[in-house]
């Protein structure tokens, strides 16, 4: 029984570590957020088209990020998508996000356990709210995301020439299936 809660403790602390790591920019060029978020406008539902995925990710079909402005100005986060296939089991997350550059509105910090706050950086934004990007410093995970589940090939493609151009690799970026909306 203690072997199995020392793994516990390495696991967490190892989760810690690499949450915290997160908040660290890699060498190159420090990543550009974009010039401002109308906070107001990009509430709502987004469809997560393509992502360089995280654990939690993997095997994700119909994800969906929706946000809505608190009160507080923090951001109420629902994370929701079914797993290994479109009629698998529904998943949710709600981490909490907090806006730290209140100039762009660009920069957050998403808290999905407390006092942690990873980074997440709006880094493309289309003019009508309809298609975005988000990154971390760390360039080890990446979301587009749409505000309609349909995204063509020479969407996909352009996304990753972007994503390429900001210091990922993009043969990692991998489509999300989406049915319906």
């Amino acid at each position: 029984m203690r072997a199995i809660q020392q793994r516990l403790l390495l696991l967490l602390v190892a989760g810690i570590s690499s949450l915290l790591s997160a908040c660290v920019e890699t060498g190159g060029e420090p990543m550009k957020t974009v010039d401002q978020v109308d906070l107001e406008r990009f509430m709502g539902d987004w469809y997560v088209v393509a992502n360089i995925p995280t654990f939690l990710e993997k095997e994700a079909y119909n994800a969906v990020e929706s946000y809505a402005l608190n009160p507080d100005g923090t951001i109420a986060t629902t994370f929701t998508f079914n797993k290994s296939g479109f009629d698998g089991p529904k998943k949710t997350y709600h981490p909490k996000g907090f806006v730290l550059d209140e100039q762009t509105n660009a920069r957050w910090g998403m808290q999905f356990l407390w006092p942690i706050k990873a980074d997440y950086r709006v880094i493309y934004l289309d003019e009508d709210y309809q298609t975005t990007v988000i990154g971390r410093a760390k360039r080890d995970y990446v979301w587009v995301m749409s505000r309609t589940p349909e995204f063509s090939d020479a969407e996909f493609k352009r996304m990753q020439t972007f994503i390429k151009d900001v210091g990922y690799d993009p043969t990692k970026l991998q489509r999300v299936p989406q049915q319906g909306g």
